[in-house]
């Protein structure tokens, strides 16, 4: 089910409504830059403006007759205005309003995904501080390596949504590009000033040089900037759908009373919101490879993108403001098992320290090929056998030769990994 958060505000966006009312809006503006030039007398310019022009249930019974979107929408707005009308698409052709419509749309949109981001980013700095020292152990391969803590695993990806922020802005930058300058970009029948006029008032800059349309490769990086935060959104899930693991549990998606998990057994609690999010990244993908599709078109252009793009547009964004509003809340409600995750740190008996074992060995004088042969057997010992290695290496006549009992003893301390969490934090958090 798609909860609360912004979505009926990102969906409002893209009513057939909204996006009548912004093509009358680039007509208008237009008509108003041409009164200045003096085309557009004061009198029909108050008539267009007052006029509302928008009529969806009009505009939908033309397009039926007409086949084409812009031509109804024209006729309806002729139909409202009267004579006056005839300054309404004075040189211009549809992609002037569909293309600077679309970027209008676009940059109201990441608006939003960068507030839900923002939000996203707060939360997960929340658990980064609220769990900067509680250890852990850290994995490679799915196999244990050494100790970490659920505050370091936050603040990785703090930092890589910071990245995907910057990314998302820069995005917007591209898609921001409006164009009023006719069938072939020539402004054959229309001059510059319109369209800088034009631009100024929606909060676009206006594009350098375009042909029939704005050209494609803008909303292919917009669209694959949101596929990149899609793919670190499922690896989050995913990491948040291993913990969850029987196994490991060492965090779990909240669950709430009344919840069930399963149909036929009980017991069951279930990542699925994580899940949802691993699904739906894979939608937001292939939506980007659609949009890398479109950047080829014949000659100037031909239709083959916008039947894509009135299905992409909407929904990608949507699909990420829910993406994001969904995992800010499981990230919120992430219930954590700090017992669980100090259990799993001594689950293989200690071999996790191997590493500080083998450069101890190397620094007291052992060569390193030696060194890693004898501390990878009683390894190998301990895993297959189920035994302490720090057992077998008190013992080891080969370890004690270079390595006291005591010193032995301090290199198991899980806290010496972790030891430089104050810097690391303040690289991310630049406090």
């Amino acid at each position: 089910m798609i909860e609360r958060y912004s979505l009926p505000k990102m969906a409002g966006l893209w009513t057939e409504e909204n996006k009548y009312r912004t093509w009358f809006q680039i007509e208008l503006w237009a008509c108003e830059a041409l009164a200045k030039e003096g085309v557009v007398s004061p009198e029909d310019l108050a008539k267009i403006r007052a006029s509302g022009g928008i009529d969806p249930a009009r505009i939908a019974e033309i397009e039926a007759v007409v086949k084409h979107d812009v031509i109804a929408f024209l006729t309806v707005v002729s139909e409202k205005i009267g004579p006056a009308s005839r300054f309404i698409h004075m040189g211009m052709t549809s992609s002037d309003i569909v293309d600077t419509g679309v970027a209008i749309l676009l940059n109201q949109a990441s608006g939003i995904l960068l507030d839900d981001l923002e939000k996203l980013m707060e939360a997960v700095k929340e658990k980064a501080f609220r769990y900067k020292n509680t250890l852990m152990i850290g994995r490679s391969h799915g196999v244990h390596g050494e100790p970490v803590t659920f505050g370091f695993k936050m603040a990785l990806w703090y930092e890589e949504l910071k990245r995907n922020a910057a990314r998302l802005k820069e995005a917007r930058e591209s898609i921001r590009a409006g164009k009023i300058s006719g069938s072939m970009g020539t402004f054959a029948h229309i001059g510059p000033a319109v369209e800088a006029y034009v631009c100024e008032k929606a909060g676009l800059n206006a594009d350098p040089i375009s042909n029939q349309i704005i050209q494609r490769d803008r909303h292919a990086h917009f669209m694959t900037t949101l596929a990149v935060l899609a793919g670190s959104l499922e690896k989050f899930a995913v990491e948040i759908r291993h913990l969850q693991r029987t196994e490991v549990r060492e965090a779990e998606e909240f669950f709430s009373e009344g919840q069930k998990g399963s149909s036929s057994m009980p017991h069951k609690r279930n990542p699925i919101g994580s899940e949802n999010i691993t699904g739906l990244a894979r939608l937001i993908r292939g939506n980007a490879m659609a949009s890398l599709e479109n950047i080829a078109l014949w000659h100037e252009r031909d239709i083959s993108h916008s039947s894509v793009e009135r299905v992409i547009f909407p929904d990608t964004t949507i699909l990420m403001d829910y993406l994001l509003n969904r995992f800010t809340r499981i990230i919120e409600t992430l219930t954590v098992f700090p017992e669980k995750m100090k259990e799993n740190l001594d689950l293989t008996r200690g071999t996790i320290y191997s590493q500080r074992i083998l450069l101890e060995l190397a620094r007291k004088g052992e060569q390193r090929k030696e060194a890693y042969e004898i501390v990878q057997k009683l390894a190998m010992e301990s895993w297959q056998n189920g035994v302490s290695f720090e057992g077998l290496l008190i013992k080891d006549t080969a370890i004690l030769a270079y390595i006291g009992r005591e010193e032995l003893k301090a290199c198991f301390d899980p806290a010496w990994y972790v030891r430089r969490m104050d810097e690391i934090f303040s690289r991310v958090f630049g406090l």
